[in-house]
């Protein structure tokens, strides 16, 4: 689910990086001269296939390299079913924006006035003024500005669910108030409001929040908002089904050492069925390449949010031009900032990216969870973006 390190590693990539890269119509077995960017997204050791899915006036555009599934050989299809991590927090950020301009919540509300009263005691304000609890507001969850701790970041759950331990306990389910306790067993990264700092533990707490004020869990509502409008058929919200819906590749974890880092001695496990519960509303989702670009596409362009309220979701003051409201800016050396988030879960990694409008957009995928080269990451975006030299 961590969206910050891999973030961090395009950013600094990109400055990096000229824009005169062309744009590849090829498959993945043609020419060098017609070499896509994808291809760079393979590793033999850690990373079996990658994809790619472009989209603009000129029409669409499917890239694949490597392999789905290394037992059989076949190719990452279009229509594959694939674990999305935090794109999940563009769903879930998409549906609370959606519940504040029909003014059922307030963005400056204490996040304390939308949770059930046993996790809101989670969250104590002694004096009724005191603690960090009290004084995070919705708007902070929304942007990582809250200051509290992410769960994921608690060492012995990483280690679980995420690190050496993921095969022996990949399908245990995990409840959100176990993992908000979890989160603030911890004192908090900053005071709320003090700083940006990426946390799972906003958005699960604002999939509480959604539930809490609609009575409908966040899944059902972001069925009923987002995914059925769109007629996202190749999306859902899992819960605690393991198994990925038909049709599906495989995903693959990296093993070997105990950071998650491949070395020479590194391989790779099948990491297709897990409980996605211990990710939640922070990043369970299940999507398509085409699904994610019709939801981005979507979104940029107002179909979803009136433009007051896209405007403060792009809005990234309050981190510093880091983060909005579960999208994030990509800006590219050729002077172009694209739109959108990036997700990370055990077996996959994906991003979504789109131009303002939402008319040119690109999603790409790998099958594993193995750091991904951010020049190769780099290179994909401007040969999809920058102009030709």
């Amino acid at each position: 689910m961590s969206t910050h390190t891999a973030l961090v590693r395009l950013a600094s990539a990109m400055t990096a990086l000229t824009c005169a890269v062309t744009v590849s119509v090829g498959s993945a077995g043609s020419s060098t001269a017609a070499r896509p960017p994808v291809q760079d997204l393979v590793s033999p050791r850690t990373v079996p296939g990658a994809a790619q899915l472009s989209q603009d006036a000129h029409g669409v555009r499917f890239h694949t390299a490597g392999v789905a599934d290394v037992r059989t050989g076949r190719p990452i299809r279009p229509t594959d079913r694939f674990r999305v991590g935090s794109i999940t927090k563009t769903v879930i950020a998409t549906v609370t924006l959606q519940l504040a301009a029909e003014r059922k919540l307030d963005l400056d509300d204490p996040v304390t006035a939308h949770l059930p009263a046993p996790t809101a005691a989670l969250l104590p304000c002694p004096g009724g003024s005191r603690g960090p609890g009290c004084r995070v507001t919705v708007r902070q969850l929304l942007t990582h500005t809250s200051g509290l701790f992410s769960y994921t970041d608690d060492r012995a759950f990483f280690r679980r669910f995420f690190g050496p331990g993921f095969a022996a306990h990949r399908f245990e389910t995990h409840k959100p108030d176990a993992l908000v306790r979890t989160a603030l067993a911890h004192p908090p990264y900053a005071a709320p409001g003090e700083r940006y700092r990426y946390s799972n533990t906003d958005y699960l707490l604002l999939g509480m929040v959604i539930r809490q004020v609609t009575g409908h869990s966040y899944a059902t509502e972001a069925y009923r908002r987002v995914i059925a409008p769109l007629h996202l058929t190749g999306t859902s919200f899992p819960g605690t089904r393991t198994r990925l819906p038909s049709p599906h590749g495989r995903a693959y974890t990296t093993t070997g050492t105990t950071t998650g880092t491949p070395t020479s001695n590194s391989r790779t496990a099948d990491a297709t069925d897990l409980n996605p519960s211990s990710a939640g509303a922070a990043g369970e989702l299940v999507s398509t390449l085409p699904d994610l670009n019709r939801l981005f596409g979507a979104l940029l362009r107002g179909a979803l949010l009136p433009a007051p309220v896209l405007r403060q979701m792009r809005d990234t003051t309050d981190s510093y031009g880091r983060y909005g409201m579960g999208l994030f800016p990509v800006r590219l050396p050729c002077h172009r900032t694209l739109w959108g988030h990036n997700g990370e879960i055990s077996g996959s990694y994906v991003q979504t990216l789109g131009t303002t409008d939402g008319r040119h957009l690109v999603s790409y995928r790998v099958n594993s969870d193995a750091p991904v080269d951010p020049a190769a990451e780099s290179a994909l975006l401007a040969a999809e973006f920058c102009p030709k030299a």
